[in-house]
This record gives C-alpha cells, structure tokens and sequence, in this order.
C-alpha cells in the first residue's frame, strides 16, 4: 500500500512538473495543468493510473485545507466594507445565474433537483484563475477587478451553505420531524464547541505553542486543529469540509491567524494539485472527443448565461456599463469550487448521471481553459460595445438613483466655469490631488465610477459626479472641452488610454497628466497625446534613488539637482547615471564620504558620558566620532559647544566609521565603561 501509494504520487508529479513548464511558457494557469495531468495519466488516458483511490484520499485533504484557509483568510471588518458588492452582489449573481440555468435544464427535460443543482455548479467561478489573470494585468484594483474579486469572495464563502443544501435536493432521506431536531441538536453542539474553542481553547494551545519558539510545533498544531475540527463535524454526520472552514473562521479572530496562514499555504498548494488531477482523471476523454462539438455549444451557451447574469448583476449595483461587460466575461468560467460540489452529486446524493457528470467535467475545463484568452480579448468587444450604446446607456445611468443622485439632478458645471481641474478616478491618487488643489485654491471636478464612494464624498462636500470617463458624454458633462488639466488615477490601463483619447478630442489644448502602473503602458498613452505621464515603477524609482543617495551622506543640494535631472531626462538619465560624464565639480559617491554613517545613540543612566561636558569627553580624539547635535526631549540642540553638560536620556546625533560606532556604543549604555 505504501509502495503504490508513493508511485503513485511520483508519476503524478512528475508529468505535473512537465505539463506544467510547458504551460508556463504559454502563460496558461497552474489548475489547467493538473487538470491535464489527470486527464493524460488517469483510466481514460494513458492508463499509467488505472485507480485514483490513493490520489482522492489526498484530494480531500486539499479540499480540508482550501476551506480552512478560506476560513483563516476572512477578515469580517473588511467584508463589512465590502458589504454591497460582496453581499448583494454574490447573492444576486448565484440567484440569477442558477435561475438561468433552471429555465435552461428544466427546457432540456431535467428534473427540478437535478437542474438547480446544475445552476449551482454553474454559479461557481473559478478564483484561481481570474486573480491570476488580474494579477498579472495589475487589474486587481481597477472597478471590475475589485468587483470581481467581491463576487468571487462570496462564492468562496457560498460553497459552504450549497454543501448543506445539497441532501435537502437529494430528499433521500429528509424526515422532516426527525431532522429539524437533529439539525437543531448538531448546530447548538457545533455552536458551544467552536464557542469556548475561539475563546478559551486555540488561544490557549496557541500561546503556549508559541511560547516555544518552534516552528514545525506551530505547524503540527495548525494541522492537527484543522483536521480535528473537520472529523468532529463529519463524526456528527456534516461534512469534513464544513469543520475545516469552522476552524479557520475560529483561528481568524486571533491574534494567530496570519502565522498559521503561512504555515498551512504549502500544505493547501500540494493537495490541492492532488485534487485537480483526481478531477482529471475522472473525465473520460473519449467521451469529450466523441461529443466534441456539443460540448463546445454547451460550453459557449453556459459562457453567454453566466456573462449575461453578471452584466446585469454589475449593472444593477451601479457600476458603469464597462464595467460589467468586463466582470461579467471575467466571471463567465466554472470554478474549482464547483468540481467539490458535484463529488456530492454524483456519488453520495445521485443528482447526476455519469453521462452528465461527464458532460458537465468536459465543459467546466473548456471554459477554464478559455478564461483567460476571453479576458484578455474582452476590452475592445467592451469599447465597441459601449461606444454603440453610450448615448443609451448614459441615458440609463442618469435615472440610475438607487445608490447616487442622478447626474441631471446634480449641481452641473458652471457655463463660464474655465481652466479647471478634472480628475479621473476617485482612489488614492484621486484623492492625494484633490486635496492639493483644495490647498492651492484650484476649481476641480472629481468623476467617480463606484456610486457609493459619490454619495458619501458628496456628502462631504466633494464636487464629484458619477460616471465612467471613458465615456464622452460624462466628459463634456464635466466641462473637459474649458478644462486646462486633467488627471487620471485610475489603474486601468485600457481605461485610461480611452480618458486620453476622447479628451484629446474634445479639447485638443488640454493637458492631461496620466499616471500608468509600468513602463509598457507610457508609449501607447505618449502616442494617444498625453502630456506627462507619471509610472508608479518611475516615482518608486526616484524614490530609492533619493533614499541611497542620502544613504550615503551626498549633500542634499546635489540630491536634488540629480533628482530634478532624472525627471527632466526621463529614463535616459537614470541609464547614464552609472556613467561618469566628466565633469568634475560633479558629486562622486566613491570619493565623497567613503565608510560614513551617522547614528543616534542615548546616554543611559549608568553611564559614565552622564554629568560631563562634550570638551570634557572630547568623542573625536578618544573614540573618533563628531557630536553633529543633540536632542533633549522635544528640543534639539545643533552644533553644540564645548561646555554643553551631558544628561541622562540626552539623545546624541553621531558622525564616524561604523567600527568607531560599535565601539563607542557601549560607552552610552547603562553601564560604566
């Protein structure tokens, strides 16, 4: 058993590691690839894993681990900001996608149980793969993503209670009198137990495991605590995976949480790989080749149904309509959550033939495997799409008053209103400028895409309107053809090449100063016709330019010509810094102030620097050091004289060597030296 047991997992890795590499270089997910080692090494394949019962015993441990990180991983306070878009909607976006796919199934003559636990399968998206799509597109934080990543939270969090609901479809064995008090039994013994093991119990195997200072203690006991948790709640009959997330929820409101997520990420990875090849191994390959181009219609049609509930759903939290058609192509996928819950159905439950479990696995990894080449060619369908209706969908937005005022009931630009500020996106850039040009006296308008930020900064007193500014009718509303200067501090790359087309257009006179997330993004807005274009890699750069340059001692008159080159010469100056041009008035790091450092040590009560003058001491003939100043609680004392006296919790600012340093250290502490 051991024996085939390790076999078995060292084929599985190792057409992983090579299914994987080749993946890597064609930029397509890690899930995709373990999905294909399942289906090439599995009973439909090759035939080199005639059983997964080994591989499932792991792929369960995975599922344990996923649900329990998901557990440690959910902050209720960031939630609760993210109420509307997570709650309403994640809710609304599995209400309508499973309502779809009901009408869709019941049409196609499935049974009533059968279809909605379809339409639940199918209300699942992939996490995996659409944060790793938004990742590598610095799109994490731009309006969809965020909305995105809200949608995808509660569906992570949905698997739990769909779990639950599962049996109650089956309707096997549910005796209604019998059940209610079972129900209620197990859930008020689910409630005491996790009750006093939040307050009393983790905390207390916690603090004395840390107290240890072990790692591998800390680790053993985060696993022992998650699989505890997850065989008390299927002993009482509920599942493994319901205990796992239990134990995370439990874990998240410690002061320990973060400590066993990192422990416990590695152990969730490697089983979680298990599982995706388990899940490979289940699809039968000549099924998918026999039913080929039905499985492509069926797989384009769950795309269109689940595209279209998350538009809708997108637009009715009032988002801008690019908005949705970007999170609701990015949401179209099935996710991995979905291959947990149809485990149940077709083997505990029996909601599924093998012939629509088969058909369901084959279209589920098409649509994963589609996922992220539709996001990355969703943008210009979006644009055109938007351009052919904006005057309709502009119109729709103004009667939009659910969570903003209407526009046209809003205060409108002023007819004589010139030379203003517009500013494109309301996040941190946004809101760092518009406190700049409060300060400077300059007349701004802030556009804002996320409806509820409008309200609340409406409220006060921020001269901002809703709507998208990729949008020309929300930018003349706006007064961008009398503008002198607009600014974009949106991260959307796509977006904001848009704000610098059409504002060009309207008003070809206007200075639009654009901030982009890398340097690929600067040629494509340079040739759009923006006028300074600011890359956060750019600024961090100057950044830690300025930091080493102070790092060692350069004059700072000479920080900041050498700054105030490298933002004139643009990167071409950052390149020839390495080079010395010749000029010899020119500060030179090597031969400025080689070895140098300056630090700030305290004299201790003890210490025998206590009660004496800085002549007395004389620090540069006996321990070659400068006294530059001293700080005496909240008044500091620049260059002081020979007779300055010394105290006890004086704060000495120091020049020298750092050998010199080390060494005169001693001499401030406590102790005489």
């Amino acid at each position: 058993m051991a024996l085939s047991l390790l076999a078995n997992v060292d084929v599985l890795l190792g057409f992983a590691i090579f299914i994987l590499t080749i993946f890597y270089r064609f930029e397509i997910p890690p899930v995709l690839g373990f999905l294909v080692t399942g289906i090439l090494i599995g009973p439909y394949g090759l035939e080199i894993l005639s059983s997964g019962h080994n591989v499932e015993l792991n792929a369960e441990l995975g599922i344990v681990f996923l649900l329990f990180t998901i557990g440690v991983d959910l902050s209720l306070k960031e939630l609760w900001k993210m109420k509307k878009a997570v709650i309403g909607g994640g809710i609304l976006q599995i209400l309508v996608t499973t309502f779809l796919v009901i009408i869709l199934c019941r049409s196609l003559g499935f049974s009533s149980p059968t279809s909605a636990f379809l339409g639940f399968l199918i209300s699942l998206s992939s996490t995996a793969i659409v944060l790793k799509v938004l990742q590598e597109k610095n799109e994490v934080y731009t309006p969809h993503g965020k909305t995105s990543l809200a949608v995808l939270i509660f569906q992570d969090l949905a698997i739990v209670p769909l779990i639950l609901i599962t049996p109650m479809l089956a309707g096997s064995s549910v005796n209604l009198e019998g059940s209610l008090s079972n129900i209620f039994l197990k859930g008020s013994l689910i409630i005491l137990v996790f009750i006093l093991s939040a307050k009393f119990l983790v905390p207390w195997i916690f603090y004395h495991v840390g107290r240890t200072g072990n790692k591998e203690l800390f680790l053993v006991s985060v696993v022992f605590i998650c699989l505890s948790t997850a065989l008390f709640t299927s002993s009482i009959g509920l599942s493994l995976a319901l205990g796992a997330f239990l134990a995370g929820i439990v874990i998240s409101g410690s002061q320990y949480s973060q400590q066993a997520m990192g422990n416990i990420v590695p152990l969730r990875d490697m089983f979680m790989s298990f599982f995706f090849v388990s899940i490979g191994m289940l699809l039968d390959i000549g099924y998918l080749f026999d039913h080929l181009p039905l499985l492509i219609l069926a797989s384009i049609a769950l795309i269109l149904v689940k595209a279209v509930a998350g538009i809708a759903v997108t637009f009715i939290l009032g988002y801008p309509l690019r908005t949705s058609i970007l999170t609701g192509l990015a949401l179209s996928q099935v996710g991995e959550f979905s291959f947990v819950l149809s485990r149940l159905g077709v083997g505990e439950y029996s909601l599924l033939t093998e012939e629509t479990y088969q058909a369901f696995l084959a279209v589920s990894i098409i649509t994963m495997g589609v996922t992220p080449f539709l996001i990355n060619a969703s943008y210009k369908p979006a644009d055109f799409f938007v351009k052919k209706v904006s005057g309709m969908a502009y119109g729709m937005k103004l009667v939009h008053g659910l969570y903003s005022e209407p526009i046209k009931e809003e205060e409108h630009v002023e007819p004589e209103m010139k030379d203003h500020l517009i500013i494109a996106g309301f996040g941190f850039s946004g809101k760092t400028v518009s406190k700049a040009a409060k300060a400077s006296g300059i007349p701004h308008i802030i556009i804002e895409v996320n409806p509820e930020t409008v309200k609340q900064e409406k409220q006060k007193g921020e001269k901002i309107y809703y709507g998208d500014a990729t949008l020309e009718a929300v930018l003349e509303h706006a007064g961008v053809k009398n503008a002198r200067v607009l600014i974009t501090g949106i991260s959307d790359a796509t977006a904001t090449a848009k704000i610098v087309e059409i504002s060009k257009q309207l008003n070809p006179n206007i200075c639009i100063i654009a901030k982009v997330r890398d340097l690929q993004e600067m040629k494509r807005l340079n040739a759009l016709g923006a006028d300074e274009i600011i890359p956060e890699e750019y600024e961090t750069s100057v950044e830690i330019f300025v930091r080493l340059l102070e790092k060692y001692l350069v004059p700072r008159e000479d920080i900041e010509r050498l700054v105030n080159e490298v933002r004139a010469n643009g990167y071409r100056m950052m390149r020839k810094l390495s080079v010395n041009t010749g000029t010899e008035n020119e500060f030179n790091i090597k031969n400025g102030l080689p070895g140098v450092e300056i630090q700030v040590l305290e004299v201790g009560s003890g210490s025998s620097f206590a009660g004496k003058t800085l002549a007395d001491l004389d620090f540069r003939k006996n321990h070659g050091v400068t006294v530059l100043s001293v700080r005496r609680g909240s008044d500091l004392i620049y260059t002081p004289e020979g007779n300055f006296l010394l105290q006890a919790t004086d704060a000495c600012i120091l020049l020298g060597k750092p050998e010199d340093l080390c060494s005169i250290r001693r001499f401030f502490e406590n102790v005489h030296g």
